[in-house]
């Protein structure tokens, strides 16, 4: 057991406290539960604020569950509305400052730029989700765009309602994405026929396919188009 566990942040030294540390220190230094803990202010009635961040993040399954869970979640953790609302906006700011680093780049050069967008998009949520995002002729984003939700059949998705949708946009390529809510990022049989099924697609029409990203838990993906998977 932390020797913080069960004690009220007050109780702990000035030098030991997650916000004096931050503002001394820097955030790099803190772990998780503790930068969780400084959003969550105060912990509850026998709880302190550590260890209520503590169960926040066991019960979500870690960061990555954190990104995907609801105020309702959040709720039957024992998180008030007040705390709910600071840990869904901080994931928020998250995304939104990883999507407004993408417009600008070249993003068949930057993968792990996307990748990290579509983790703190769409994290862990339960469901399968595919999409793509469109762009123009120096590979920089027009817009991404959710396609399919839900338990997904590869050999029944049609490449043309994707291919349909950059073309609305007069999109010159795309990057495929897709989630693993299993966490496991590793392409599947189906997942390398449906890349080639898309790839060869978008050659009859003349859009593109840059890469297709799978996306997994815990900062997870794969790029297959560095698998050499078309």
């Amino acid at each position: 057991m932390r020797p913080d566990s069960g004690r009220l942040v007050r109780d702990l030294p000035i030098d030991e406290r997650p916000r004096e540390r931050l503002l001394r220190n820097g955030s790099s230094g803190l772990s998780d539960t503790e930068l969780v803990a400084i959003l969550l202010r105060t912990g509850r009635p026998g709880l302190s604020v550590l260890d209520l961040a503590r169960e926040v993040l066991r019960g979500s399954g870690g960061l990555g569950g954190l990104l995907g869970s609801s105020s309702q979640e959040l709720r039957r953790m024992g998180v008030g509305p007040a705390k709910a609302a600071a840990l869904l906006a901080s994931v928020e700011l998250a995304r939104r400052i990883a999507r407004a680093d993408l417009p600008e780049r070249d993003l068949l050069t930057h993968p792990e730029a996307v990748a990290t967008f579509l983790a703190l998009r769409y994290g862990l949520q339960g469901q399968e989700v595919m999409g793509a995002l469109f762009l123009d002729t120096r590979n920089r984003l027009i817009q991404d765009t959710e396609i399919f939700r839900g338990t997904l059949n590869r050999a029944a998705v049609e490449p043309r309602a994707i291919l349909k949708q950059g073309l609305l946009r007069n999109a010159a390529g795309l990057v495929l994405f897709h989630t693993h809510p299993s966490g496991d990022p590793s392409p599947s049989a189906e997942d390398l026929a449906f890349t080639r099924r898309m790839a060869n697609a978008g050659e009859v029409v003349g859009l593109r396919l840059v890469d297709h990203l799978i996306v997994g838990g815990g900062g997870r993906w794969v790029s297959l188009k560095k698998r050499g998977g078309w």
